[in-house]
């Protein structure tokens, strides 16, 4: 059985600079993959890659076993693959409700079905009682919540989450956390960069460590802890 994602020798150029160079891996289907590493390792530019945003320079990108480096953001996300962004960009003079509706809208056949599925997303994420507020008046938290919610309801397999607890206070965090973990339980695969380690840590299946645009180490939680290469780019000395 082919992995639902695959990565093959990928390289990014942005003029002399590469962003990126020969990274490959794999994620399979139910699972939820970390990308971490330090700030300017190329953690971002991958998802920019794998959604479309950017084609790479060098190297392909296969879902369900079909090449889609190289397509437009929305065929990508027609074919199942979804992403948040780390500066939330919800359409500011729309209600909650609204901004998660027109993305319903990508599958549903009708107002109705969208306005259903709207609902039942603002449910799960826990945005039901803030549906009717204008998205550029949420708290961050809620911001937060809402890029997840948008992204859901276009109906993916993937979905790549882009520092979604970053700003969080412990509360919201563990909220999020919980909310990814239901994700999980739907059935959608998730690749996730996030900085918070103990978020890292307690939720991924795998994880792939970048440094410098190049894949530094992959493995289990506890195989990342133990790599005495990601403990010095990265991770640092375990806290007292």
């Amino acid at each position: 059985m082919s992995a639902l994602l695959e990565v093959r020798g990928v390289s990014r150029f942005f003029g002399g600079l590469a962003a990126l160079t020969d990274v490959g891996f794999t994620l399979e289907k139910g699972q939820i993959l970390g990308l971490i590493g330090p700030n300017g390792a190329g953690k971002t530019t991958m998802f920019n890659v794998i959604n479309g945003f950017h084609a790479p320079s060098r190297g392909e990108i296969f879902f369900k076993g079909e090449r889609i480096s190289g397509l437009k953001p929305h065929r990508i996300c027609q074919r199942g693959v979804a992403r948040t962004f780390q500066v939330v960009k919800p359409l500011q003079r729309m209600s909650t409700f609204d901004n998660v509706v027109a993305s319903a809208f990508l599958r549903a056949r009708s107002k109705a079905e969208a306005v259903a599925k709207a609902e039942e997303i603002l449910k799960f994420t826990n945005l039901w009682e803030e549906r009717a507020i204008l998205s550029k008046g949420l708290p961050l938290g809620s911001r937060k919540r809402l890029e997840i919610a948008r992204a859901l309801a276009t109906g993916p397999e993937l979905i790549l989450l882009d520092e979604a607890c970053a700003g969080l206070n412990p509360h919201e965090l563990d909220d999020s956390i919980g909310i990814i973990r239901k994700i999980k339980e739907r059935g959608v695969t998730i690749m996730i960069i996030e900085h918070h380690m103990r978020v890292i840590m307690s939720i991924s299946d795998r994880i792939v460590v970048l440094n410098y645009g190049q894949k530094l180490a992959e493995g289990s939680a506890d195989q990342i802890r133990q790599n005495n290469q990601v403990v010095k780019a990265y991770l640092g000395e375990p806290d007292a």
